[in-house]
Formats: structure tokens, sequence, C-alpha cells
């Protein structure tokens, strides 16, 4: 049996997921900061408390990087932040309505027999600005217990989705000279089967710890969020291991096939729960636009909210701080919407482009590389604020358009090499399926690689392949490992995950002493199946897309419309008053009424445009679409006459 070292076993025993527990010694708190630390000392006595029994649970299903412990003291501290965040904005903008408000409530409900005292301005804000901060405060550790959930559920979609490949893989490698630990532990060091390598790897790091693979399966399939799928197959795994070579490749060809069915149940739960996802971001973000429209009929009937606040940036009225509020609010929905749909995205579909370190290859790659591109970009951006200040744009615009012709270049590479990948995994399984021909008729790997790339046209991926053959060549026998070192460089030019997982299963198998013959045909299964997942997904996804700019263009609309036709009529409704009226004469002032609703609007389809942008192809294409946005934005008002 191989141990851990001993700074890993410590490591693996702290965060090991199953435990759950409030144990000091081992929730890591030590080794993070003084932050931390503090937040633990004051809010880690929550966790023992039975309100939070559902979300131990959970926690030990979502294989989180913290405690439980500290996740909650995180948690709780967050929500007094914002219940601080809350009180105050609520307390400000509240406490600018008119008295007669209060004296008007007074008077109905003494038409229906209750007589009360009218409340002071002072009153009703302090009691409004306590329920919102204190609603707030709930919200937050509510929403951190969903968020428990959410990754349990994307856990448990993650394990539903890569299981059928990890147990194809593992009917690959029964016919090679690998015990049940061996095939396991090539199984954990695949990254291409996603949540079902973690799960296997938290099984191995426990059977390290504890000496025992019945007790580190044991473990993984109580705790895990799969019970229906992953719990049943490790265990059965477990059992037949026990019974013989034969017994357990039997299980796995039939267990293979069976789990391969059950893929249209999970795809299904997933989109129903990107509909709610969408649905809540739909509503968060248009109305704080709708409160500001709002706003703008309020202030004519509320003098109080053009009082102005001392703030550390000087004296705000509150309505400004209400405006900006709502924007901050939206960037903070973006911001979270676009994590939430990035964190569900599957690990085996998302791409991470490396940077070079040497100046040469920063420059060269980064036409093609979003990585690079996103470095050597920088000073395009900054160039483009500098220049337009110095044309005298104002600051916000500046700063905007200085931020699109940054982020537009950038997803724009970052969109070519996506569709360059597209094209590159359309022809993976061309390529798989020559490959597997020649192998059939017994050609050796090496001859089969180099007659694929001498004879059949693979498009964009024919360079990748030409340069696989010479490296096979080279390598010789079948036994070498220059052998599994060319493969790896294939995957790596590639650079998709669809070559990762499919070039993966080839390098694991071969290494483990397979048949090549029955490694290529569960490969051609397999190749087809992720091709198919990935375009599922895409097509999926692109209901998103759609969905943040048609929220984007409403808002826009919207915003648009009320500056053409109704804040005229405002401003002239404000004007009919003296001063000694109910109406406020300087509420409404048309230039820098515009300018705020322009900044909510801004705001909004910056936010739209990260939400499509990780619906679409993640953060490279967060860049393009917000960035496309705010162009798109800045043109509408700017042919509209309002900036």
């Amino acid at each position: 049996m191989s141990e851990l070292p001993a700074a890993e076993r410590t490591r693996a025993e702290r965060h090991d997921p199953a435990s759950g527990a409030s144990d000091p010694a081992g929730d890591g708190v030590a080794d993070r900061s003084v932050f931390d630390r503090a937040l633990y000392a004051l809010f880690s006595r929550h966790a023992d408390g039975r309100r939070h029994a559902a979300d131990r649970k959970r926690y030990r299903g979502a294989a989180m990087e913290t405690s439980f412990d500290l996740y909650l003291a995180r948690a709780y501290g967050l929500s007094w932040a914002v219940c601080l965040a809350v009180l105050v904005w609520t307390l400000v903008v509240v406490s600018a309505v008119p008295a007669t408000v209060g004296e008007a409530v007074a008077d109905v409900l003494a038409g229906v027999g209750v007589r009360v005292r009218p409340p002071s301005p002072l009153h009703t804000a302090a009691v409004a600005a306590g329920l919102a901060g204190t609603a707030a405060k709930y919200a937050t550790v509510r929403l951190a217990g969903a968020r428990l959930r959410w990754r349990t559920k994307a856990r448990r979609g993650g394990i539903e989705r890569t299981l059928p490949g990890a147990a194809r893989f593992l009917h690959a490698l029964s016919s090679g000279s690998d015990g049940p630990r061996a095939m396991l532990r090539r199984v954990a060091d695949t990254d291409a089967y996603g949540e079902t390598a973690v799960s296997v790897r938290t099984a191995l790091t426990t059977a390290s710890l504890t000496g025992s693979l019945h007790e580190g399966i044991g473990r993984v399939a109580r705790d895990t969020p799969s019970r229906d799928m992953l719990a049943p197959f490790l265990l059965k795994f477990r059992e037949h291991a026990a019974q013989g070579d034969d017994a357990l490749a039997g299980y796995l060809r039939m267990e293979s096939r069976m789990l391969g069915h059950r893929g249209e149940q999970r795809r299904e739960r997933n989109a129903d729960f990107m509909e709610l996802v969408a649905e809540l971001f739909v509503v968060l973000l248009v109305l704080p636009a709708l409160f500001v429209i709002v706003l703008t009929v309020m202030s004519v009937l509320s003098p109080g909210l053009s009082t102005p606040v001392a703030t550390p940036l000087g004296p705000v009225t509150r309505r400004a701080v209400a405006v900006y509020g709502a924007a901050a609010f939206v960037l903070a929905v973006g911001a979270t919407a676009g994590a939430l749909v990035s964190d569900l995205r599957p690990a085996d579909q998302r791409v991470a482009h490396g940077v070079p370190r040497d100046v040469a290859g920063l420059l060269g790659s980064a036409p093609t590389n979003p990585a690079a591109a996103a470095v050597v970009l920088v000073p395009v951006g900054l160039l483009a604020l500098g220049g337009l200040l110095a044309a005298g744009v104002d600051a916000v615009n500046a700063t905007l358009l200085g931020y699109a012709a940054y982020a537009v270049p950038v997803g724009a590479v970052g969109l070519r090499r996506g569709r360059l990948d597209d094209a590159k995994d359309r022809e993976i399984s061309d390529f798989v399926h020559a490959v597997a021909g020649h192998v059939a008729l017994g050609k050796p790997l090496s001859a089969a690689v180099d007659h694929v790339a001498r004879d059949v046209d693979l498009g964009p991926l024919s360079p990748d392949v030409a340069d696989l053959a010479f490296a096979l060549g080279v390598a010789g026998g079948p036994g070498e490992d220059l052998r599994t070192a060319a493969l790896r460089r294939f995957t790596e030019r590639v650079g998709t995950p669809l070559a990762a997982q499919s070039i993966g299963l080839v390098s694991g198998a071969l290494d483990a002493g397979s048949d090549a013959e029955a490694v290529f045909e569960t490969l051609q299964t397999e190749v087809g199946r992720l091709y198919h997942e990935k375009r599922a997904l895409r097509a999926n996804m692109l209901v998103y897309v759609v969905v943040g700019w048609t929220t984007a263009l409403l808002v826009v609309g919207i915003v648009v419309a009320v500056n053409l036709t109704v804040l005229d009529g405002f401003a002239d409704l404000a004007s009919l008053s003296t001063g000694g009226g109910a109406l406020d004469p300087d509420a409404v002032d048309l230039e820098r009424d515009r300018r705020r609703f322009y900044v909510v609007a801004q705001a909004t389809v910056v936010a739209s445009g990260v939400f499509a942008g990780a619906a679409d192809r993640g953060r490279y294409a967060m860049l393009l679409h917000s960035g496309a946005l705010v162009t798109v934005c800045f043109l509408i008002f700017a042919v509209a006459g309002l900036l």
C-alpha cells in the first residue's frame, strides 16, 4: 500500500468533504488569513446549530475547499456586511419621504377605525431600514445554504455526466494488467472525468489514510451526492473486484452500457435549473432600472430626495445614492450570475489557455491565444482611455469606451480560438475512426497514425496529426515511454477538452497493457458521445446568450423611451412649483438625470454581457459580449441625442 506524504495527508484530513465536522485542529483555519480567523472566532458557533443541519449534509457532497465551519463563518460575515449596506442605503432613501405620506397613511387607517399617530419620517426610515437590513442578512445566509444545494446538484450532474465515460475507461483498463486500485488511480489522474475523478480521488486518499480501499470506497459511496448512480457503481465495483478480474470485467462491460442510457434525463434536469437561473437573473436586472424610473417620479413629489447627505466622497443627494446604488447592485447581480453559470459549466467543457513567459511567444500567440491577447492588448485599452480623455470625452464614456476597446478585441480572439477548437473537435471523431480501422486490421498504433496522416484530410487537425505520426515513429516500440509523451504532446497541441478525454483514454489504456483493438472500439463510442454532449451544451446555452442580449436591449429601450417621452413632462411638472408647494422645482434636471439613466443602462448591459458570455464560451466571451453591448448602448444614446 502506498502512503501519502505527511503534509499531503494532513491537508487531505483537513479538507475531507466526508467529515463535515467542527474540528478546530483540522479545519485549516490556522493556515488562513487573519480575516478568516476572525470570522471563524466570531461565527463558527453557528455551524453546530440545528438550523444548519441540512446544510452540513449538503456540504459533504459539495466538495468545498474550506471546512464547513469556515464556510459558514464567511457567510455570516458577508451577511452582516450586506445588512449594513442595505440598512444605510434604505435609511438614506426612505428618510427623504415627506411627512405627508405618513399622515395620509394615518388618515386611511382612521377611515377604517384604527387611529394611530402619524410616524415621523425618521421613525419610518428606521423601521424600514431595520426590516430591509434584517431581510438582506437572512437572505444572504439562506443564499449561502442555497449555494451548497446548487453546488451539490451541479456535482451530481457532473458525476452523472462523466460516470459513463469513466466506466468505459475502466472497462478498457480491465483488459490490461492493472489491479482495481491502479485502475481507479488512472481515472483519478484523468481530469477529463471531472467530478467522477474527484470522487475517485477522494476514495483513494481515504484508502491511503485508513489502509483500506474497501473503507475509502464505502465512505465516498455514503457521502456522494449521486446516491443513485455513483454510490451503487462503487459498491458493486468493490464487490466484483473481490470476486476476480473476470467478474470485474464483465460487470464493467454491462454497467458501462447501462449508464450510457441515462444521459438524457440528466441533461433535462440541468436545462430546468438553468431556466431558473435565467429567470431570476432577468428579474433582478430589470427591477433596478424600473426602480430608478419610479424614483424620478417620487423626486418630484418628495423634495427630501434632493437633500444632501455627508459621505467620504463629499455631500451627495439621497437620490444620487439610490441611483448609483442601483447601478452597483446590477453589476453585482451580473458578476454573481456569471460566476454561477461558469461554476455550473462542466469541468471538461472549460478551456484553459496558458500565457507564454517569453515576449516573442507572447506576441506571436496573441492572434490565436486569448490569454496572451488579454495581456498584449492592455496598452490598447489604456491608450484609448487616455485619448478619449484628452479629446474632451467625459470620464464615464471614456472609461466605458476604453473598456470596449480592450474587451472586444480580446473577446474576438477568444471567439476565433473557440471556432478553431470546434473545427478540430469535428475532425477528432474522423481521426479516431480512421485509426481504429487500421488498428483493427492488426497494424501497430504508430503505423496506423502515419497512414491516416498521409491519406486522410483532417483540415485544421492535419498538422497536429502529422506531428503525432512523426513522434510515434521516433518512439518505436509500444512499451516505450516516448509513446505516452507523444500522445501527451498531441493533446497539448490540439488543446481541447475533447482531445484530452479521447487521447487520455488511449494513453492510459495502452500503458496499462490493454488490447489496442478493444481500446479503440471503446474510444469510438466515447468520442461520439463526448462530441454530441458538447454540441448539446452549446445549443442549450445559446438560449441564455439570447436572454442576456434581450434583457440588455429591453432595458436600454425602456430607459431611452423614458428619456425621450417622460422626463420632459416631469421637468415641466416640477417647474410649476414656486418652492412653497408639495412639488420640488429642482427635482428634475434633464442633463443630470439623463446621465444617471445612462449610467444605470450601461451597468445593466455590462451585467447582461457578463451573463451572456458566461453562457456562451466563458471568460473571454464575457469580455466580447459586455464590450459589444457597451458600444451598442453608447451608439443608441448618441443617435437618440441623449449624450
